[in-house]
């Protein structure tokens, strides 16, 4: 089954306990983040309300007692989008209460799959499926999906990935 506008919107406001993302991609050819992205890339300073829904939908998450993370897979070099996300996106989603750990594969190799998802509640998955370019095919909720691969993923991710402010320094 395929997710788009108020479905998707709803995944984030219903689930219960927790949410949580691995993003390997090494970009993503986002329209909406086109202009801002644009402007990062010139050197202009951040707009003071870069990504506020998505905090919004955190802060409101976090305050209700649920939990929000990912880890983001990286190699070195940083791709001009990983740069802008640690510039820009990163800090911001943290602040608001989101747990983002990164997990650098420059020098390793970890058990993990090449495909993006979000897990909800630890029993609800959704793909998120892109072009080699980084372009956002679908978002496809995953009937009947194998948990347990899922939540070893997630710990393996979450094990093997270090907090933003380490990677950082």
């Amino acid at each position: 089954m395929l997710l788009d506008g108020e479905p998707w919107a709803a995944m984030f406001r219903d689930f219960k306990r927790s949410a949580w993302r691995l993003e390997v991609q090494p970009t993503y050819t986002m329209p909406a983040e086109a202009e801002s992205l644009a402007r990062f890339l010139r050197g202009e300073p951040k707009p003071d309300d870069h990504n506020a829904k998505w905090h919004g939908t955190v802060r409101d998450a976090t305050a209700a007692g649920k939990t929000l993370g990912r880890v983001r897979v990286v190699r070195q070099p940083l791709t001009d989008y990983q740069r802008y996300q640690f510039a820009w996106g990163i800090p911001g989603n943290i602040q608001a209460g989101e747990d983002i750990r990164v997990l650098d594969l420059t020098d390793r190799d970890v058990d993990l799959p090449d495909q993006d998802f979000w897990m909800f509640d630890e029993t609800l998955v959704v793909h998120l499926n892109y072009r080699a370019d980084g372009t956002q095919i679908n978002r496809e909720l995953i009937e009947e999906p194998n948990i347990s691969q899922y939540l070893a993923w997630r710990d393996l991710a979450l094990e093997s990935a270090v907090p933003f402010s380490a990677y950082r320094t």
